[in-house]
This record gives C-alpha cells, structure tokens and sequence, in this order.
C-alpha cells in the first residue's frame, strides 16, 4: 500500500487538466447518481477535508470530513489479471522512453492504444468503480465516495503509476519485469513486497489516523 499525502484546500474548479486525468473523470461522472452528488463530491474534494488516501492493488481508502461527521471510504478497482499484467508490461517495453515517460509522470496515448490492442483496458469506466461508505448513503457512490475518486484523479494525472498500481501493476512490480527484460533503467531494481492488504482495516485505520480532520473549520 502507498500512503498519499492529504491535499489541501483548493481555490476554483480545480478539474483535471491532461487527458488520462479527464478520462477518469469521465468515468468518476458516469458513476455518480445525479448530478447534484457530483457537484457535492468536487466541492468535498476541494475543501482540505479528505485524509490521505491509501493505494493498494485493487482499491483504496480515505477519510472524509463533512458538516454531518467523519466518513471511511472504501473504493475498488478491476485488478487485471496476470495475463494482461503480462501484455501491458510488454506494451511498455515495445517502445523505447516509454517507461522512462512514466516515470517522469506522462502516460504516452499510444501506449493505452497499443494496450487495449493487445486486449488491456488500462482506464476504467464508470461502472467498475465500486465503493462503499460508512455514512450509509442511499445510493452507490455516496459524494464522500465520489469526492476521494475525484482526488485520485488529481494523484494519477501527476503520476499515472498510481493508475496501474490500482490495477495490479504497482511501481516497484513494472520496473522488476522490466529489468528482467533488460528495458529498465538502473541495474538495481528489486520489487518491493507489498504483502496482503485487508482494505477494512486499512479503512478503520484511516479514520483514527485522520480524526485530527475534526479540529479543521466548518465548511
């Protein structure tokens, strides 16, 4: 898992601004109910009251504050499967600079195309965005929900790894088999041992570690 800092308050629409950002987005909007939760969710995410959001294979965790209380939030992504963890990886080694542009926090658009020819989807839609909330909202997503999902679009558009580590390819993971392809840079790239994340856990964590939340100003 990977800890990403809380984002602070933001002036203005704050939307996401290069094309993988606004992919996800899309796919944030398709997912929300109304258009109503949606407005709510950008104004949450813009408001400094989410905690750090915790990136595992598969799904993440975040705490929400709003005027009604402190809120856990549990999201999910399609983890692909080791086949297509296989083609992706070597959709990146086919061309050189690309993982040398993923590092440097571009998502090239022909490395997507050249995915999904070889059958990889590497941006989700919105119906594969699952999640759940302590709040017990009537609908799926709840805007606490919608609101860490609208942050993580502003987490992969400066670094698009989060994307696949969402996936099942975390960083660590890619560089590992490409190295063992001679096509990553620097010899000494282990992978790291991420280990069995209990996402609910991980979600009751978030909220004790992000009860400081409750000294902030009301919104």
């Amino acid at each position: 898992m990977v800890v990403h800092p809380r984002f602070p308050e933001r002036r203005g629409a704050a939307r996401a601004s290069r094309w993988w950002g606004k992919a996800w987005v899309r796919a944030v909007e398709e997912a929300a109910y109304t258009a109503g939760d949606a407005q709510r969710a950008r104004a949450l995410a813009r408001s400094g009251r989410i905690g750090q959001i915790r990136v595992a294979v598969g799904g993440f965790v975040a705490a929400v504050e709003d005027e009604d209380g402190l809120w856990a939030v549990q999201g999910s992504v399609p983890v692909l499967d080791d086949a297509a963890c296989e083609a992706l990886v070597e959709t990146v080694a086919a061309e050189t600079g690309r993982v040398a542009a993923l590092l440097a926090g571009d998502l090239p658009h022909t490395l997507v195309e050249h995915a999904e020819e070889a059958g990889v989807e590497l941006l989700p839609y919105g119906g594969e965005l699952g999640s759940t909330c302590t709040c017990g909202f009537w609908a799926d997503p709840c805007p606490h929900a919608l609101a860490v999902l609208y942050q993580l679009a502003w987490l992969l558009e400066a670094d698009p790894l989060v994307l696949l580590h969402l996936r099942g390819l975390p960083r660590d993971d890619l560089l590992a088999r490409l190295h063992d392809r001679g096509s990553a840079p620097g010899p000494d790239l282990a992978p790291a041992d991420p280990g069995e994340v209990d996402l609910d856990l991980a979600a009751d964590a978030a909220l004790r570690a992000e009860a400081m939340l409750g000294d902030l100003p009301p919104l």
